[in-house]
């Protein structure tokens, strides 16, 4: 029993240190477990302005065949990679020079001082150095070029990372042999390995076998696409693993015994793997699928090399055919890596359709496969051997998409490092230069540095994502573009707190008739239960009330949880015109806009009106207006006046905040047939808004004291790429097409801004494009010019800005421009990216271009999927009303108010509003109160005390809400007296009886 108990502890205790020296298969399945209550506004979730640790190393890496050229030239033996591309592609003559860093390498040392890197990654070709393969005597050309390499590279103060293998097997070996099939190449590799270190070691601190075995046994044994292409025998593609495995145990055991000792360098392999997502969550069978896809292809060398010297159990399981370890060989196998060195780029997903995805999802998550390696192989020490995407072949400097690619992967390894404490040494940006790129050839590029293949001095010319990397080096991380800290401050104490709503479908008639009903009823006369009318009675009824429409106590009640200042809502032209002239007005319906003012008012709630509010999806004209074309016809603008006096007059005594038209600028996706329907429906639109202006600054200013102006979509633009004045040029060209096309008219000059009109004459000198912009005429400007009191905008994102010539007349094509969606950035569900500091930008931006004038804010909101929990909009409002904040403290931008968007959302649109359809309040509703209660974000005290209405009308707004209960209180309570003071008096006359009755009872007695 003893012996028993003895061998029980002795299991126990042992697989207790396998498990901390190689980690527990299947840990990693805890990446894709995640909290069901994350929150989405984690800030270890968003990107992070940091830096790397101060001993973080910064590399860039290149393969030999790719880049080096030369193939024929100095002795060099032809590879397996050069016998494949001579016959499977075309331009395969091409490859003789690629970015021929062979015969250029001094262009090659240029590019790399220019980057600052402390480290280069680059292979040695093994049929440049031995012809044959067989590690004889060397070939003095290609030995000499090596050493070139390494010498100028340390004289450079720039480590060299030297990749023994990077596929490019003498071809002599292939045909000799077979290649990687034959278990005899494991001691011809250790031959050659042998040499390099024997030759190179003394100047190299960091050594790699072999690049990404799993593309060589996949690509090259079983899909066939790469070299030496052979095909189909899924039996071949793991014996080729196996023995690419052996051999770099092989290696390994070599340098640490021969070399290490007095070399002092360490020595790994290069592991490439894709990353995968369940389809769900929560969903147990998913998740495991996710984890058999990564033990597949990651799994399949890396458990083996940094675990336990043996393939997965799910491979082990379910390829019977699978090679097997001896237990002499695994624990010759395990831990043959003195550091996880890994590849995370394209040749890992391309072609998706050899991946094991098993009906899951390909993800570019960086930070979470790095996750997945620490949970799995016990937190190694990890360098990124090789990340980074690719460009299609036309693109040259100008690779935008590159950037952000580099960008979003990069952070997601600094985010690894500060949150999740895993340990990553170093980063290799692949690659340096484009090159040949293995099954693509050249039809997309890769490197840091354009090269014209075609031309013969081959210059390297840093891309923008060269200078990117640069800047990232440099600074050894991320800095805020807006490094403006939070403010702690107020608005001014007249500052308007808004919400803002859409169109209010005005209810025709009250929801709640009863009252208006003078007839007296008699209930369940007969046993039925309904009502039977008392014929020639009638009874004396109150006059209609505002309450009377249930809508109206809706809104009152939602507006009252917010308290907000200000309600900005837009009426229904069509409903109140709906001949589009003043020839059938609805009263009605008039009535119906003026009891949601006047009951709001009896909140302290000011409204913001706005007359016309058209969508993309809805234009709101009366019918007749459309029939005749809509805002292609001038009448419609005369008809937007006469309807715009009949608001005026009928409500205006109530308002003092007036908006003609919302958006504007965002109905070139209605007119839209071409760009001159587009820019005459604006134009018309334009006239449209400053009549109705001089209507009212001429007839009802005087009177009413109140200010009018349009609301203009005023989202600012970025360019996406800093480092090309292309990019700057279209993003200033989008603000001008986008906002100047309305604001410069009316804010600036009365037309239309020079650089709108000069493209587009410059597009149709080109024949590009057909556009006539419409001129104004003196009268028109005259109309036009200064007819505003205040500038409105609504802000929701800001776009980042492509140039990209297009060729048609519509509006979209005469500007030139595309938009990025920036993965970095945090985004709603309708994809409106959260950048704040694009809000301060354009508060400033219409300052600069149009005066000190008043700015209100009237629309501004992101849209949050949960229900119950909008911790996206909380994020959202805190950060953009900072970033106001800022422009009205530090930048002295006259903001008179922010209006929130928006107060309800509709049914299947984007969750926007601070209440759901059903009227449910959100948790952003008290975030949203604190703002307006602080008046900003104060320090220790509020300079601004609570508004005076609130002192002195907190009973006041309680007695107006309740009177029906005080009215019924009332009258209870004067009947209750009522009938205290009959009970006193009938019992003191019943007193006064007795009384009187006692004293003649006393008097007959006598």
């Amino acid at each position: 029993m003893r012996g028993q108990r003895l061998e029980k502890i002795v299991a126990f205790w042992a697989l207790f240190f396998i498990r901390i020296v190689t980690g527990l298969a299947g840990e990693g399945r805890s990446v894709w477990k995640k909290d069901s209550h994350f929150s989405p506004v984690s800030e270890t979730q968003m990107f992070l302005y940091d830096t790397f640790p101060k001993e973080f190393l910064w590399g860039v890496g290149t393969g030999a065949f790719q880049v080096e050229g030369s193939w024929r030239k100095d002795g060099k033996g032809s590879s397996i990679w050069d016998h494949f591309t001579h016959s499977e592609f075309r331009d395969a003559d091409s490859t003789g020079t690629s970015s021929d860093s062979y015969i250029l390498l001094d262009k090659d040392l240029s590019a790399l001082d220019f980057l600052g890197v402390t480290f280069y990654q680059f292979s040695i070709s093994w049929s440049r150095l031995f012809p044959t393969g067989v590690a004889a005597a060397p070939n003095e050309k290609g030995l000499q070029y090596y050493n070139t390499l390494i010498d100028s590279l340390l004289h450079r103060n720039i480590d060299p990372v030297i990749t023994l293998y990077h596929w490019d097997l003498p071809l002599m070996l292939q045909e000799k042999y077979g290649g990687w099939k034959n278990e005899s190449m494991i001691d011809i590799f250790n031959d050659y390995a042998t040499f390099c270190f024997q030759t190179f070691g003394d100047r190299v601190k960091y050594w790699i076998t072999i690049h990404n075995p799993y593309l060589i046994a996949w690509h090259g044994y079983g899909t066939g696409i790469h070299a030496p292409g052979e095909r189909g025998k899924i039996r071949t593609v793991y014996s080729v693993g196996h023995n690419l495995i052996k051999a770099h145990a092989k290696v390994w055991h070599t340098y640490k015994e021969h070399f290490e000792p007095f070399q002092k360098g360490m020595i790994s392999i290069v592991l490439g793997s894709h990353w995968i997502e369940p389809n769900r969550l929560e969903d147990e069978s998913d998740i495991s699928k996710c984890q058999k896809s990564m033990e597949r292809v990651l799994g399949w060398f890396a458990k083996p090399i940094h675990g336990d010297g043996d393939y997965p159990e799910e491979l082990k399981n379910e390829l019977l055919f699978l090679p097997h370890f001896t237990e002499d060989e695994k624990n010759y196998i395990k831990r043959t890596a003195d550091f996880f060195a890994f590849s995370f780029g394209p040749s890992n997903f391309k072609p998706p359709n050899t991946l094991p995805k098993m009906g899951q999802n390909l993800s570019l998550n960086l930070r979470e496969v790095l996750n997945w390696i620490k949970l799995e192989y016990n937190s190694p020490r990890i360098l990124i051997a090789e990340n980074g995407w690719f460009t299609d072949s036309h693109v040259k400097t100008d690779d935008t998409t590159a950037i952000y690619m580099m960008k979003n992967f990069i952070n997601k390894v600094l985010q690894a490092i500060k949150y999740d404490n895993i340990d990553v040494f170093g980063y290799t940006a692949w690659s340096l230069l484009d090159g040949f790129e293995w099954q693509h050839a050249y039809n997309i590029r890769r490197g840091l540095f354009y090269v014209d293949f075609k031309s013969k001095k081959k210059e390297r010319i840093p891309k923008s994502s060269a200078l990117y990397y640069k800047q990232i080096v440099r600074e050894n991380g991320f800095f805020p573009k807006d490094a403006t800290p939070n403010l702690q401050a107020q608005f001014s104490c007249d500052f308007s707190w808004g919400i803002t709503e859409s169109v209010l479908k005005a209810e025709s008639a009250a929801s709640s008739p009863q009252f208006c009903d003078s007839s007296l009823y008699l209930w369940n006369v007969t046993g039925d239960g309904l009502l039977h009318k008392v014929e020639g009675v009638k009874l004396k009824t109150r006059p209609a009330q505002c309450t009377d429409f249930v809508s109206i106590k809706k809104q009152l009640d939602l507006l009252e949880k917010m308290k907000v200042t200000h309600y900005r809502f837009a009426l229904d032209w069509s409903l109140i015109l709906p001949n589009g002239d003043l020839s059938v007005v609805n009263r009605q319906v008039l009535r119906y806009y003026r009891c949601v003012i006047s009951e709001v008012l009896k909140l302290n709630v000011q409204s913001m009106v706005t007359l016309y509010y058209p969508t993309h999806t809805y234009l709101g004209l009366p019918g007749p207006l459309l029939q005749t074309g809509g805002w292609l016809n001038q009448s419609t603008a005369y008809a937007f006046q006469d309807y715009a006096a009949l608001c005026f007059r009928e409500l205006g005594d109530l308002v003092k905040l007036w908006i003609t038209i919302n958006e504007p600028n965002q109905l070139s996706s209605v007119y839209n047939r071409s760009s001159n329907d587009t820019y005459r429906a604006a134009h018309n639109l334009l006239i449209a808004h400053a009549m109705a202006w001089r209507i009212y600054d001429e007839q009802y200013r005087s009177s009413q004291y109140g200010k009018v102006s349009l609301s203009l979509h005023s989202d600012w633009a970025e360019p996406a790429n800093p480092f090309f004045e292309s990019h700057s040029r279209a993003a200033n060209r989008f603000l001008q097409f986008e906002i100047g096309w309305f604001a410069n008219p009316i804010f600036k000059t009365g037309d239309y801004p020079a650089i709108m009109r000069e493209y587009i004459t410059f597009k149709n000198r080109k024949g590009l494009s057909h556009t006539l912009l419409p001129s104004f005429t003196s009268e028109e400007k005259q109309l036009v010019k200064g007819a505003a009191d205040f500038y409105a905008l609504n802000h929701f994102t800001t776009r980042f800005v492509i140039h990209e010539p297009q060729n048609g007349s519509q509006y979209d094509f005469d500007r030139d421009i595309q938009f990025l969606q920036d993965i970095t950035c945090l985004s709603s569900p309708s994809r409106l990216t959260v950048v704040p500091w694009g809000m301060r930008k354009v508060l400033r931006w219409i300052k600069n271009t149009y005066g000190d004038i008043d700015i209100y804010i009237t629309a501004n909101g992101i849209d949050d999927p949960s229900l119950d929990n909008d911790e996206l909009r909380n994020y959202y409002l805190g950060k953009y009303v900072q970033e106001v904040l800022k422009a009205y403290y530090i930048d002295k931008v006259k903001i008179k108010g922010y209006y929130a968007f928006k107060l309800t959302e509709e049914k299947s649109k984007p969750r926007f509003g601070f209440f759901t359809s059903d009227s449910k309040g959100k948790p952003s509703i008290k975030f949203y109160n604190s703002l307006i209660s602080n008046n900003g974000f104060p320090a220790d005290f509020s300079v601004c005390g609570p508004p005076s209405h609130e002192k002195q009308c907190s009973f006041c707004l309680f007695i107006s809400q309740k009177k029906p209960l005080i009215f019924f209180a009332c009258c209870l309570f004067s009947t209750l007296i009522l009938l205290l003071v009959l009970i006193f008096f009938h019992k003191r006359k019943r007193r006064k009886r007795f009384k009187a009755k006692s004293i003649k009872c006393i008097c007959v007695s006598f």
